[in-house]
């Protein structure tokens, strides 16, 4: 049986953050695109909407992140299988 892969702390390296916030964007701009789309019928408007608002929302997001890594609470003083704790059992 293979032990689960461990949940990152709230040390998050710059790169995953990174990283994250692009993987975060794709499927925002995607989901944006959809809804307009589906909203206005317009290619269009679909397009300057899925590309004006999340690219507002990615970089507010990546503000977001980095504010939780640095006053996010201390993992390690929690037990129990709350938020961010499934992994931790151990501490």
């Amino acid at each position: 049986m293979s032990t689960p892969r461990r949940v990152p702390g709230p040390a998050l390296s710059s790169r995953l953050a990174i990283l994250k916030t692009l993987t975060f964007a794709v499927v925002h701009f995607a989901v944006a695109f959809t809804v307009a789309y589906l909203l206005t019928g317009s290619w269009i408007t679909s397009s300057l909407i899925a590309l004006v608002e999340p690219a507002c929302n990615t970089i507010a997001f990546y503000f977001h992140e980095r504010a939780w890594q640095r006053f996010g609470a201390d993992r390690s003083a929690h037990k129990g299988y709350g938020h961010g704790n499934f992994w931790n059992r151990d501490k």
